[in-house]
């Protein structure tokens, strides 16, 4: 597992966690992140409370996942480059391999001048894509695919 962040509700996950059975070497909430994905697997995105990115390899599955927390405070990037599978929290890493293209991408150059910014999944390189907030990505052998997890409801009164 990778992480990046903070899990802001991991001692009340960790009681939960015990009392299901597991057992902890740790006081730290990476290690509750990791107990979590054994208990609910994919489902386990939904019990944190905090901002993340985190990478899990599931070898039982022969499965990558990665997912960002609810808000996309931590941001995640990822690329396909020549059958490598890049990801990073900051796309200067992904610039950084060697085979990566830096070419942009028009559409994404447009969204920026309109928005100010470029809305998830894009970025401002054709190669690579921003996970959205509140979002896991699976890979496996036979592509990706990327799942919402949560989503804000918005109730009138």
């Amino acid at each position: 597992m990778i992480f990046n962040g903070e899990i802001y509700n991991f001692l009340e996950l960790r009681s939960r966690l015990e009392a299901l059975g597991h057992r902890f070497r740790t006081n730290s909430d990476t290690e509750v992140i990791v107990h979590a994905y054994e208990e609910y697997g994919e489902r386990c995105f939904r019990h944190f409370n905090g901002m993340f990115a985190i990478g899990i390899w599931d070898e039982t599955k022969k499965q990558f996942l990665l997912a960002r927390d609810r808000l996309g405070k931590k941001p995640l990037y990822y690329s396909f480059v020549k059958g490598n599978f890049l990801f990073a929290s900051e796309l200067k890493a992904l610039i950084a391999y060697r085979n990566f293209s830096r070419q942009i991408n028009p559409l994404s150059f447009k969204k920026y001048l309109f928005f100010e910014y470029i809305p998830s999944p894009h970025t401002i390189f054709k190669e690579a894509n921003k996970l959205p907030p509140a979002s896991y990505l699976i890979l496996e052998k036979d592509g990706i695919r990327v799942i919402e997890y949560w989503s804000l409801s918005i109730r009138e009164r």
